[in-house]
């Protein structure tokens, strides 16, 4: 039973348009920032002398140079390996923390519901951005910290998704056959209780993926993410608080920008996909 319906429900997932539009988008964009580098030779981080400091899109360099004279094009792409990175990371360490706090407070009730739930309602009655701020000048801006802050800042929506799953299913008759066998506690959470509780996690996932590479590209924007020569497509917008910049140069900002939407819309797309594909309403 359980195995047709994962069939039904990536047969739905495959044949849904805009999941396939956003899978083809975020695999692209993957596919271009780990492999023209390497047939390119592309380098982000030594200036061109010759080439000139800001200089607009050349033979030589497609995007053109930034203010110290490095190119463009290759930061762009290294740019992206950084947000992405940034981006599942972080969802990786909200992963890690919200499951299994989720399934401890939904599973064993009592003292650990109570305190797990509160201290994620602690994390959710903060400004999120304000508190990302606040933490990322407290640590120093680097890609370590704005992912793990990121990642620690989000463990709370999926904590509670997990939650409210787990304490419809642990009132199933099957779960309570497991505990007249005597199958112990944590037996039962693993395969009885995470397999079934889990499918609505994958949609929240892919939306978490692009609400990270949001995230890390604000605070870069802000000066507070991803710090030069390092590059990210937060921080090369940064460049964009300039007014010349952006009026007069609109090459170096509106591809990362260019980048930062699709990469957003593409996850958003494979999001909704997943949550269409595993909801059985949905035909």
């Amino acid at each position: 039973m359980r195995h047709h319906y994962k069939n039904q429900a990536i047969k739905k997932f495959l044949y849904d348009k805009k999941a396939m539009l956003g899978l083809f988008i975020v695999l692209f964009l993957v596919c271009a920032v780990l492999i023209i580098p390497l047939i390119m030779d592309l380098d982000p981080y030594t200036t061109d002398k010759m080439a000139g400091f800001g200089k607009p899109p050349s033979k030589t360099h497609i995007l053109g140079t930034d203010d110290v004279g490095r190119d463009l094009f290759a930061r762009l792409l290294y740019g992206g390996r950084i947000s992405l990175f940034v981006g599942i990371a972080s969802t990786l360490v909200s992963v890690i923390i919200g499951i299994p706090l989720g399934l401890i407070a939904g599973y064993f009730r009592g003292a650990a519901e109570s305190i797990i739930m509160r201290i994620a309602d602690a994390f959710m009655s903060f400004p999120a951005m304000v508190l990302i701020l606040v933490l990322v000048a407290v640590f120093g801006p680097s890609i370590l910290t704005v992912t793990v802050v990121i990642g620690v800042l989000g463990w709370t929506a999926i904590a509670k998704l997990i939650y409210g799953n787990v304490l419809s299913i642990r009132e199933k008759d099957f779960i309570e056959a497991s505990r007249a066998v005597g199958m112990k506690n944590t037996s039962i959470i693993i395969w009885d209780i995470l397999p079934n509780a889990i499918p609505p996690v994958w949609a929240n996932i892919s939306f978490r993926v692009a609400g990270g590479i949001l995230t890390e590209s604000s605070l870069s924007f802000l000066g507070m993410g991803v710090q030069t020569p390092q590059a990210s497509w937060g921080n090369i917008i940064y460049a964009a608080q300039n007014l010349l910049v952006l009026t007069a140069r609109p090459w170096v900002w509106i591809p990362s920008g260019i980048c930062i939407i699709l990469v957003v819309v593409g996850f958003n797309f494979i999001g909704e996909g997943v949550r269409d594909a595993l909801d059985p309403k949905t035909k």
